[in-house]
């Protein structure tokens, strides 16, 4: 898939998963790849960039299997972003599929 498709929408995808959920880092990355293949790298820096702006919050959670994990939550403010790029995304998506599908007069 483009690069820059991915990009576009990562963010979007992030906040839609932390919108059900708190999520660790890598849980994140492992559900994200099971629909977009992307790389552990690229989702790190989006969460720093999600936390620096106020739409999400961390908080370390002991783990069974090792280290505490740093999971990501969602703000008040991370829930309006989400709603907007959500509602942005369907307005994309509606009109780049209607010029796909749609007839030429």
């Amino acid at each position: 898939m483009n690069i820059q498709f991915k990009k576009g929408v990562l963010e979007l995808c992030v906040l839609s998963l932390l919108d059900k959920r708190d999520f660790y880092g890598y849980e994140l990355v492992d559900h994200i790849c099971k629909y977009i293949n992307i790389s552990e790298g690229t989702i790190y820096p989006l969460l720093r960039r999600l936390k620096t702006e106020g739409y999400v919050t961390t908080y370390l959670e002991e783990s069974q299997e090792g280290p505490p994990r740093k999971y990501y939550k969602l703000t008040e403010k991370g829930k309006e972003a989400y709603k907007e790029l959500e509602v942005e995304w369907e307005t994309f998506v509606n009109g780049v599929n209607n010029i796909l599908r749609g007839e030429i007069n």
